[in-house]
């Protein structure tokens, strides 16, 4: 039996997903009240921001600006080379080069700065501010960015650890090099796959992929987490938003973008009014997940936009969510193969995250990072039930680890 990789993942997600179709039913979503008293200041941030929450908070409570106390978040895991979803360590462009992208918001100077594809660069988070402070633009890309950075004191080097570098080698090896050339999901001409895949094809694979990442030296702790980003490349982001006891507010967002991406593409996070939006006015917001879907409907500005006319974080969040599904006409072959999260917070200290889909793996649920006085993980309000792009059922063969929500361990 020939099957290709792309045909493999997709006639799985498709085979797996096939019984949760019809968790549309808004009477069976997550429903996680929005706090019922809101409090200042706070921090919201995506969950792998968690670890970062404490010191920055404390920063905040004692009088410092909104955006160096969500840049500080940021930037922890922009500087962890065990994060592949940002900065050092990231995982690559589909020939080997990591490249990021950065955009932030400073509501009280109502300020803006953005840069995208940017290499050798680690802290494109504070390169977006530099643009920001030290320029008369907003947004700077490529060369141009990364010579900008150099000229304000940001040091070069280089960015792909040799764990993201073996991670890139097996995805090559599994001859996965037309990933993300078209047709794309939006496109007339994409179909979905008609046939679901045998057990034998799933030992087959799995096996030959062990096989390469043993030849390539990666770890045997590790092997589980780097098959699962070549079976389903990932989408890494963080984003923060903060507010200070004066009503203050700002916003950052930071990736090194979707996994083995064609080079130069930029995804929501360096967009201003979609990765991230900030209105001193009304509230911030930013996103983590299907950048291309997220960049259509300028998610961030209209939640913002929506709070100001009235709505609840919450509701603000979930209008977003149904505008992607409305481009796909409700198509759920197509919902499926995407995700979206969204983190709101709005100018009275009111915030809710929510997302397109339940579950980010089999085995783990959406969830977001608070802090208001007590660092804490919530879990988003869901607008379907299950997970997107699951992960294959595994035939009971198969190892126990690659059943878990692997993720590379320090």
């Amino acid at each position: 039996m020939s099957i290709t990789r792309r045909g493999f993942l997709e006639s799985a997600v498709v085979a797996s997903l096939a019984t949760g179709l019809n968790a549309q039913d808004k009477s069976k979503r997550s429903q996680t009240p929005e706090p019922s008293s809101a409090k200042r200041p706070i921090i919201l941030c995506s969950n792998n921001g968690r670890n970062y929450l404490d010191d920055a908070f404390l920063f905040l409570k004692n009088g410092g600006d909104t955006l160096d106390a969500g840049l500080h978040v940021v930037k922890g895991p922009e500087d962890d080379p065990f994060d592949d979803s940002v900065g050092l360590g990231g995982l690559p462009n589909e020939d080997g080069v990591v490249e990021l992208d950065a955009c932030c918001m400073h509501g009280p100077t109502r300020r803006a700065g953005s840069v995208g594809g940017v290499r050798n660069i680690k802290n494109v988070s504070l390169v977006a501010r530099a643009v920001m402070e030290h320029t008369g633009h907003v947004m700077l890309v490529g060369e141009g960015a990364e010579r900008f950075a150099v000229a304000t004191g940001f040091p070069r080097e280089s960015l792909l650890t040799d764990r993201s570098r073996k991670v890139w080698l097996l995805w090559k090896e599994a001859q996965s090099t037309n990933d993300w050339w078209g047709p794309g999901l939006a496109s007339p001409q994409w179909k979905p796959p008609l046939t679901p895949p045998q057990s034998k094809v799933w030992e087959e694979r799995i096996h030959q992929l062990e096989e390469h990442a043993a030849q390539l030296g990666i770890e045997p702790e590790f092997r589980a987490a780097a098959i699962r980003r070549v079976l389903s490349p990932p989408t890494g982001t963080i984003h923060c938003s903060t507010l200070n006891d004066k009503g203050e507010m700002s916003g950052c967002t930071t990736t090194s973008g979707l996994a083995f991406k064609l080079p130069g593409r930029c995804g929501d996070s360096p967009i201003i009014g979609a990765g991230c939006y900030t209105d001193q006015d009304v509230g911030s917001a930013g996103a983590t997940g299907s950048g291309e879907e997220n960049i259509k409907v300028a998610g961030a500005h209209t939640i913002v936009e929506n709070m100001r006319r009235g709505m609840s974080p919450q509701e603000a969040g979930m209008d977003a969510l149904q505008r992607i599904v409305r481009n796909f006409n409700n198509d759920m072959t197509k919902l499926k193969f995407m995700d979206m999260t969204y983190y709101i917070l709005r100018k009275d200290g009111a915030y809710a995250g929510v997302s397109l889909w339940e579950h980010s793996s089999p085995t783990s649920v959406h969830r977001i990072a608070v802090h208001d006085g007590t660092r804490r993980s919530e879990q988003t309000v869901a607008l379907f039930k299950g997970v997107s792009q699951e992960f294959p059922p595994f035939p009971v063969t198969i190892p126990p680890e690659l059943k878990e929500d692997s993720v590379y361990l320090k």
